[in-house]
């Protein structure tokens, strides 16, 4: 009895040491070289907690126990877990580095969901104008005024905030154009993003507007197709861009006479949803669709 008695007092002593025990914040992350936007996934080996805060170091918290976070741009964040039992808590701080893509991105968010978009350096001026307004906010808010299932999606008119139903849109923008930027590998395959404009009687320069902008869906295509398009417009796509035409679609006819200056590279049916909205006889979705566009650097 003496034995089973002061075994049982031990026992008891431990448990009564470790629910007063003081709880240990610990967590860690990948080694990996994380480069913008990314995903990380944190592993979480507190002991001794009942709770636990996460702030990510980018305005995002968290109080899941194994959370994963999405860092869209790059910096070096201060990572802190502060575990908490009872009203006893800690806290620790990790470094995360999170470097700036190679590639120029920028993600396009709707109420349908987000696309990224790699912007071209193969069409500099096209790209800076576009990296500049997105910096200023001035497409947040801004409707995709024009849609037409098949063909493509078009947004960019400043008059299209907080625009009137039946309110007739696309003529805004800033008060300057772009000069065009052809290049034979920026093609209007699914997913382009290409810069409006005026037709060329009024534009004969072919020049883009300032700020208006549509992303190519389209639709897929024959070998006699391409075969006819090349022929009309003097075109010789490279096998690449052919089989891409004729597996993922998109609008040829626009093909160096609008300039291309990026792709949708995650996000692509988005493009299929928006396209897909009811519309009105001038192609504008009854249900306004408002886009919000940020820079991933």
């Amino acid at each position: 009895m003496t034995r089973l008695f002061r075994f049982l007092a031990i026992a008891n002593l431990l448990v009564l040491a470790s629910s007063c025990a003081k709880p240990v914040a610990d967590f860690t992350f990948s080694d990996d070289k994380h480069t913008a936007p990314v995903a990380v996934s944190f592993e979480n080996k507190s002991k001794n907690a009942e709770s636990y805060e996460w702030d990510f170091g980018d305005g995002n918290t968290s109080t899941e126990a194994v959370p994963s976070h999405t860092y869209r741009a790059s910096g070096n964040f201060a990572v802190k877990l502060k575990a908490t039992k009872g009203g006893k808590t800690t806290v620790t701080e990790k470094r995360l580095m999170v470097a700036a893509p190679i590639e120029c991105l920028v993600e396009i968010e709707t109420d349908f969901g987000t696309m990224t978009v790699q912007l071209s350096n193969a069409t500099p001026q096209h790209r800076d104008n576009f990296l500049k307004l997105a910096e200023e906010g001035y497409f947040d808010g801004i409707l995709f005024h024009r849609v037409i299932e098949g063909f493509m999606i078009q947004g960019g008119d400043p008059d299209s905030k907080n625009a009137k139903p039946n309110q007739a849109l696309g003529m805004g923008g800033p008060s300057y154009t772009v000069p065009a930027e052809f290049v034979d590998s920026l093609v209007h395959l699914k997913g382009a993003l290409s810069a409006a404009r005026q037709g060329d009687q009024a534009n004969p320069q072919k020049r883009s507007s300032g700020s208006q902008f549509y992303i190519v869906q389209g639709k897929p295509l024959t070998k006699e197709e391409l075969d006819m398009m090349e022929a009309r417009k003097g075109i010789r796509y490279t096998k690449e861009q052919r089989d891409a035409y004729m597996a993922q679609g998109g609008t040829p006819f626009l093909d160096r006479d609008y300039t291309v200056f990026g792709h949708v590279v995650k996000g692509l049916d988005v493009i299929d949803k928006i396209a897909a909205t009811e519309t009105d006889p001038r192609d504008r979705p009854k249900t306004d669709v408002k886009m919000k566009v940020r820079v991933i650097k």
